[in-house]
C-alpha cells in the first residue's frame, strides 16, 4: 500500500512538471501584455513617465507614500498646492485623500508626474442642498459679510448670501461640485 502511495505522488510532481513545462514553452513566444496593472479610474489623466529605470516599484494599497501636488480649478484658479512647502504624506487606500487622489496615486513610480482632473463624485462631492440653512438677518453677528465663516451646532459653515431679512450659509466643503485638476509628482515611496 505504501509503496502505491509512492508510485502516485511521482506520477503526480511528473504530471505537474510536465505542465509546468508546456506553459512555458507556451509563453516564450507571446508579446507582454501591454495592460497597466494600475486600478482604473474614471478620472481623465495625461501621465509623463519618469527619466528613471522604468523597473521601479509602483505605490500601492497600504503605501505610506509623499506626494508634491499642485491643484487647480477648471478656471485655472490655483486652491491648493504644496510646491512651497513639504511634500504631502498619506497611506494610499487609508481614507485621508479624496478617492480620485488616491486613484491617481496608486500605480506610480517614485519620479513619475502625472497630471489628472477628478470629477467631483471623487472629490468632494455634488453640492447638497440640505447642507444650507437660512437665518434670519436679526441673528447675524455684526459685520457679518458673505465669505465669512460661522458656526452652527459647532459645524464651520461659509456665508454664501446676505439680504434684508435672511442670510444663507452653506456647510458643504467649498469645492463640493467642482473638479479639481491636480499635477502630482510620487516623491518616496516609505
Amino acid at each position: 500500500m505504501l509503496t502505491r502511495a509512492r508510485s502516485l505522488r511521482r506520477i503526480s510532481v511528473i504530471a505537474v512538471a510536465i505542465l509546468a513545462l508546456a506553459l512555458l514553452a507556451c509563453g516564450s513566444d507571446a508579446e507582454a501584455d501591454p495592460t497597466p496593472t494600475a486600478a482604473p479610474s474614471t478620472a481623465t489623466s495625461e501621465a509623463t513617465q519618469p527619466s528613471g529605470d522604468g523597473g521601479s516599484r509602483v505605490a500601492t494599497d497600504g503605501d505610506s507614500v509623499l506626494v508634491h501636488y499642485h491643484g487647480t480649478l477648471d478656471d485655472g484658479e490655483v486652491f491648493d498646492s504644496s510646491l512651497e512647502r513639504d511634500p504631502f504624506s498619506f497611506v494610499i487606500g487609508a481614507g485621508r485623500a479624496i478617492q480620485g487622489f488616491d486613484n491617481a496615486v496608486r500605480g506610480m513610480a517614485v519620479g513619475e508626474t502625472v497630471t489628472v482632473r477628478i470629477p467631483p463624485d471623487e472629490a468632494y462631492g455634488e453640492i447638497d442642498e440640505t447642507r444650507r440653512f437660512e437665518f434670519s438677518i436679526e441673528q447675524a453677528p455684526d459685520g457679518l459679510a458673505v465669505g465669512d465663516q460661522v458656526f452652527v451646532s459647532g459645524i464651520p459653515m461659509s456665508v454664501i448670501e446676505i439680504n434684508d431679512e435672511n442670510f444663507i450659509v452653506d456647510g458643504n466643503h467649498r469645492l463640493a461640485g467642482k473638479a479639481l485638476t491636480f499635477e502630482i509628482e510620487l516623491v518616496e515611496i516609505q
